[in-house]
């Protein structure tokens, strides 16, 4: 994901310039220690503070004596956070027994996700609150982060549905008839032939969120993990079919929706007739209509996600004491009852999720849908990031070249998998990778060891061709590779030639470099190079500094297999090209993280390209 610049808002009189990185760590712990006092303060005297004057009358002059708090919110929280904000300044509220000052814009969440890691910007605000934890686990786990974040709780929550249309709803049986994730899936791609649409999960919670939960839920009605293959299959399927009906934002998502009831653009190809939405978004579609239909909501009986809109606080050099205080205090004002109501009002159900009567029918939902369920608990950020690899890899089709260590150490066992080595879970590992990549992706397959093709380390075994290329025997690229990942086998003796082989396989697909795809070499490794009289390790890193071009990007993912493995020369190597190194202990785990691996390179890629 790029990072993007913000706008950089007067901070006001509290605004206190970046300290020195040496008493910047210190100056953190004295913040959060101000944030964590405040909070309790605030909560345990707020009544008594109300009593002495913490809101007084309207009519008291905030004009010289406020104190300024800036907030970044998600687009469809920030007008009910602009009225609470209005009303706290209407009424008084003080915080210290200063003025209240609470300016709040509209940010996308994805965008501050990825600018807060650019420490070249003020942000200009000192409070974030994005539609989904999502965006602040991926905001502080960001190896460029800059700004500590520190969560203090939700405001607000939003169960994520499937929207459709009246004519649509009726003819999958709403509100009777009741689906999990998998079958309204599979009503976008099989008999029912329902145009489904999204926002981007690469730019939205709700699409996100909604995909994750889709792959799990197509993982148990498969039979489980066991069973995965085929469930990976369809959940790429429905990644294809959305990714055909992306749109941007959810906003945007909405206006793919029949511009009126009349029913004459039902028929309308380009026309979703039904949408992955928040409860929120379709009760404000729904609460403005006009003459457009309003949506139907079918709550998915195998449990939905939900946007949980977390307070996050900035700790960094603009957050003085007194903004902190603030910000606990504008906190605790979100919680009263008349804020509650506001936000309400706006759609949005408490922080625990409970469903709200009025805010349920106007956005379309009805008995016997499961609305009053509260939405589970999240996907975990590994569920999220085989989610958004799928994606990434369904939207933007792959060309990997897969190395694949075959040494003799690969013969070893693996702990706690009796009689399996190393190889044997690899191979299967790998089976499970190429089950997720679509036809249109191309992947080839390199063996090495040392000496393994005459004086060469390496061997190419499957050229890199697309997975439903077929040969002159009819069978596929696929039928290729998953024969020749089932006949990897370790070579007796067989020493590593890692050095080598890496600069081999780069070079390679370098000259083979497909525009409009995601490029990458996959290299796995148990060991560290044996080759004493191959290029050394800051040879081949000097060479892939030369090699590597921002304009056409090859990351390398190299992946450590086992406690042998060298780290740190995977790391050097990939860092060379723009890609990521990891090490897997389990190597059951290897698809998994080639996933995580390409969102990781993916991002990079478009944060540099953003620079």
């Amino acid at each position: 994901m790029g990072r993007h610049s913000l706008p950089e808002d007067s901070a006001g009189p509290e605004h206190s310039p970046r300290q020195d990185p040496k008493r910047s760590g210190s100056a953190a712990r004295r913040r959060t220690v101000a944030i964590s006092t405040a909070l309790a303060l605030v909560l345990a005297t707020g009544a008594a503070l109300a009593l002495r004057g913490e809101l007084l009358s309207p009519m008291a002059s905030c004009a010289s004596d406020s104190v300024r708090l800036g907030v970044a919110a998600s687009p469809d929280i920030a007008p009910a956070l602009r009225e609470v904000a209005e009303r706290a300044r209407a009424t008084g509220v003080r915080s210290d027994g200063r003025c209240l000052d609470v300016k709040v814009t509209s940010r996308e969440s994805y965008e501050v996700a990825g600018a807060l890691g650019d420490d070249s910007r003020d942000p200009g605000f000192q409070v974030w609150l994005p539609d989904s934890s999502l965006w602040v686990d991926r905001a502080a786990s960001s190896p460029t982060a800059s700004v500590p974040l520190d969560t203090l709780g939700g405001v607000a929550s939003s169960p994520v549905a499937v929207a459709a249309t009246p004519s649509a709803a009726e003819r999958l049986g709403w509100p009777g008839k009741r689906y999990s994730w998998a079958r309204l899936a599979a009503a976008a791609t099989g008999g029912e032939d329902l145009r489904l649409g999204s926002a981007d999960p690469a730019r939205s919670a709700t699409g996100l969120l909604a995909l994750a939960r889709v792959n799990a839920s197509m993982a148990e009605e498969g039979g489980g993990a066991g069973k995965g293959g085929g469930a990976e299959a369809r959940t790429a399927a429905t990644a294809r079919s959305l990714a055909e009906r992306t749109s941007d934002s959810d906003e945007q998502a909405l206006t793919t929706l029949p511009r009126d009831d009349s029913g004459a653009e039902e028929g309308n190809p380009r026309r979703n007739q039904a949408l992955i939405l928040s409860e929120q978004a379709a009760y404000r579609h729904n609460a403005r209509a006009g003459g457009a239909p309003r949506l139907r909501l079918f709550y998915p009986e195998d449990g939905t996600a939900g946007l949980d809109y977390p307070y996050t606080v900035l700790n960094d050099d603009s957050l003085t004491t007194a903004r902190a205080r603030a910000a606990t205090r504008f906190l605790t004002f979100l919680a009263e009852g008349g804020s509650r109501r506001i936000l309400a009002g706006h759609g949005f159900r408490p922080t625990g999720g409970e469903a709200v009567a009025a805010v349920t029918r106007t956005a379309g939902g009805r008995a016997p849908q499961p609305y009053g369920v509260a939405p589970a608990s999240g996907p975990s950020g590994a569920e999220l990031d085989t989610a958004l690899g799928m994606w990434t890899i369904t939207v933007q089709s792959a060309r990997l070249s897969t190395v694949v260590d075959v040494s003799a150490s690969m013969a070893d066992p693996v702990p706690g998998r009796r009689g399996e080595s190393r190889m044997d879970v690899t191979r299967a590992s790998l089976l499970r990778a190429l089950a997720r990549f679509t036809a249109e992706d191309e992947i080839g397959l390199w063996e090495f060891s040392r000496r393994l093709d005459g004086a060469r380390d390496h061997r190419e075994l499957v050229p890199t061709r697309r997975l439903g290329r077929r040969g002159p025997d009819g069978s596929t690229q696929r039928d290729a590779l998953t024969a020749a990942f089932g006949a990897l086998e370790p070579v007796r003796g067989g020493a590593t030639g890692l050095y080598d082989t890496t600069l081999a396989a780069y070079r390679k697909a370098r000259e083979g470099y497909a525009e409009g795809r995601f490029n990458a070499v996959v290299v796995l490794t148990d060991g560290s190079d044996q080759d004493e009289g191959g290029i050394g390790r800051e040879a081949l890193v000097e060479e892939l500094n030369r090699l590597a071009d921002p304009a056409r990007p090859v990351p390398l993912i190299a992946v450590a297999v086992g406690p042998d493995a060298d780290l740190s020369a995977c790391e050097a190597v990939a860092e060379a090209t723009g890609g990521t190194a990891q090490r897997v202990d389990d190597p059951a785990r290897i698809d998994a993280v080639i996933l995580e691996a390409i969102v990781s390179a993916s991002r990079a890629g478009g944060a540099r390209s953003a620079r």
